[in-house]
């Protein structure tokens, strides 16, 4: 007991224990089934059963070109025959890449001893060899498969025996008066560079999360698209066979109500409607979350436009700058989609969310997606893969309608 200065108990106050410090928290962990995508991980063999842009069209050249596909480097190119071949970037015979290799009529040959591969990784010559390699045939340097469709170059990685067609789709076979089609590599939806250091899960499930628009987009960020899209939207979510799909109603203060349909398509697909509206109807293009690896993704886009270079014009601004030209303090002042997803981590922590009902198309899509793996797991078919030949294009409801 303690004594005051005229020698009477003093009273004792307690100390009030802190709680909800961070103290002793435990590390962090995320979905790994869901965000890794390597081969030999589930969503990477998930993943490997789709095909994915690789590249431009023009980026298979005779120029031999690096490119990082679900956490493999391969080199990419095209053949003076003008057949696109993606390869692995070793050379077969002693490790030397390809990436310094000469492309010729029949492939692409190696800087060091000269094997030349075709682009199914067939070795057609070894000019250090008696009769240029009379053993060459059973040679064979890894390859996958490639097609050239709207613009963009596609790679099947998955199970030969399991290689579906590629798809089309309906919103860009049906071309309006004066379109065409236009492919743009600049990750147009991702809100910054390029290629976009987090992993590829946290924008796919940006896509179905209609709510951020009005905070991030339309408050943080100013007026970052037009004013109708600040207006608070009334949300429902619902399940097709390949998609998630988001429906907002907004009620708009002339009387008039924006119906806006938006979809997170499987496998990677962003099938997001102008948030600019300057067209109404259907969703005019069409994105590919290309997962690079666990901790860098980038986005591929195909759109019907009236004037070439417009794709690149729906690059998210502010104030007229585009995001590499905002300063640090620009970013930090009107964060956009980069800084949101980025500031995640490299890979989100998922065991420290605490979802709410406004993430109820987030659970959705981890539900549409854990479906898929499980799928796989048991030796069958995921969702959206066709091996007819004759498949009709893929068709969404996506778009922007105006309704009196």
């Amino acid at each position: 007991m303690t004594h005051s200065a005229s020698g009477t108990p003093a009273r004792v106050i307690p100390i009030a224990v802190d709680t909800g410090t961070a103290y002793g928290r435990p590390a962090p962990t995320y979905k790994k089934d869901l965000a890794e995508v390597g081969p030999g991980t589930p969503m990477g063999e998930l993943l490997r059963r789709y095909w994915h842009p690789v590249g431009l069209a023009a980026d298979a050249s005779d120029t031999p070109r690096k490119v990082r596909v679900l956490g493999e480097d391969l080199i990419l190119f095209r053949d003076k025959g003008g057949r696109p071949g993606l390869v692995h970037p070793n050379c077969a015979h002693r490790g030397s890449s390809l990436y310094y290799g000469k492309v010729e009529e029949r492939g692409i040959r190696c800087c060091y001893h000269g094997w030349l591969f075709d682009v199914q990784g067939h070795c057609v010559e070894q000019p250090c060899e008696p009769e240029g390699g009379r053993a060459r045939g059973k040679v064979r340097q890894p390859w996958y498969p490639v097609q050239e469709l709207y613009g963009l170059i596609w790679a099947y990685m998955g199970p030969p025996e399991k290689k579906p067609v590629l798809p089309r789709y309906e919103c860009l076979e049906t071309l309006g008066p004066g379109e065409f089609l236009e492919a743009d590599d600049s990750s147009i939806g991702g809100g910054g560079p390029q290629i976009i250091p987090c992993n590829w899960l946290q924008h796919y499930e940006n896509l179905v999360d209609p709510f951020h628009v009005v905070v991030l987009h339309s408050s943080f960020s100013g007026t970052q698209f037009v004013p109708q899209m600040a207006v608070m939207p009334e949300v429902t979510w619902d399940t097709t066979d390949i998609s998630v799909r988001t429906l907002s109603l907004r009620k708009l203060a002339d009387g008039t109500t924006l119906r806006r349909i938006s979809e997170a398509g499987l496998p990677t697909l962003r099938v997001i409607p102008s948030p600019r509206i300057g067209r109404y109807g259907m969703v005019e293009s069409l994105g590919w979350v290309l997962p690079i690896d666990d901790h860098h993704f980038r986005i591929y886009v195909v759109g019907r436009v009236q004037e070439q270079g417009e794709l690149h014009r729906m690059r998210s601004r502010l104030g007229g700058k585009l995001w590499e030209e905002l300063t640090e303090e620009e970013h930090q002042q009107f964060p956009g989609d980069h800084e949101a997803m980025v500031s995640q981590g490299v890979i989100a922590s998922h065991s420290e969310e605490h979802l709410a009902s406004s993430d109820r198309g987030i659970v959705m899509l981890r539900r549409l997606l854990q479906k898929q793996l499980d799928t796989v797991a048991a030796g069958g078919d995921p969702a959206g893969v066709s091996f007819a030949a004759n498949a009709r294009p893929v068709k969404f409801s996506a778009g922007n309608f105006l309704e009196t």
